[in-house]
């Protein structure tokens, strides 16, 4: 484990350069956060019909969503791309680890440090002034954070499987914006997943794009009960398990259709 531990300490060293970025994200996300709060409190105040949430915890899961916003897999890494499409990756096939294992830890880096960078002020500003409630008990936050950290493995395989998709694409815009569209629906960014139709419900909680974000926000406001954390986790495990096995399989096939002159 110890090569894995280091690419990833050294890939967090660098994505801690990227400060500035850290700051535009963060006001960005403000921004669209309250727009979306805005519009849900718009909606709230014009109809008088039973609803799923209530405006306060919509409110929050809003911020929740803006908070935890780089935990969805919609991001390419460029320098990935790169290496597949000029031939670098065969340096990466010298090197004595597993490919896989090595961006993997690459990836894992890349999604913790810009999010955390983002979402801790998001918190301190959030919680006191925008309407973000604090967590519904100490065992809601404990379970929101372990289902946040499945999340995150989740996310990371899925981001895994899509940058090796690469060996058959000429370029990966195209795999990233589909992406992106189904994990922004499905994942409730911006539409809290309970307020979709009844009909869609059981679609939406068989999807991976759940264990995202849906599952730690109604956790962290008590929508789901504590004790229904193992279950949940279950289901972020297996999803986990089912990217990973097709990674490694889809990484199989895509290094045999690499060609290194003298090899």
């Amino acid at each position: 484990m110890k090569p894995y531990w280091a690419v990833f300490k050294t890939r967090c060293a660098v994505m801690l350069q990227y400060r500035t970025a850290a700051v535009a994200g963060f006001c960005t996300q403000l921004f669209w956060g309250l727009i979306l709060v805005m519009l849900y409190q718009a909606l709230y105040h014009s109809s008088s019909g039973p609803k799923p949430m209530t405006l306060p915890q919509v409110i929050s899961y809003i911020w929740l969503g803006q908070a935890m916003l780089l935990v969805l897999p919609w991001s390419n890494d460029r320098d990935v791309m790169q290496m597949i499409r000029d031939g670098g990756v065969g340096y990466e096939l010298i090197r004595p680890v597993r490919l896989y294992g090595m961006w993997y830890s690459r990836f894992l880096a890349t999604k913790v440090v810009p999010m955390t960078m983002r979402s801790i002020p998001i918190f301190l500003i959030a919680i006191p002034l925008l309407g973000l409630q604090p967590p519904a008990s100490a065992a809601a936050a404990i379970a929101f954070a372990i289902a946040m950290l499945f999340g995150i493995l989740l996310s990371t395989s899925i981001v895994v499987c899509m940058n090796i998709l690469f060996f058959w694409t000429v370029s990966g815009e195209g795999l990233s914006q589909m992406l992106m569209v189904f994990t922004f629906l499905f994942s409730g960014t911006y539409i809290p997943l309970p307020l979709l139709p009844d009909w869609s419900q059981p679609i939406v909680s068989f999807l991976p794009f759940r264990g995202l974000m849906d599952i730690p926000f109604r956790l962290y406001l008590g929508q789901l009960p504590v004790r229904e954390l193992p279950r949940l986790m279950q289901g972020q495990c297996l999803w986990i398990i089912f990217f990973v096995l097709a990674g490694h399989l889809l990484l199989r096939r895509g290094l045999k259709l690499v060609v290194i002159q003298g090899g």
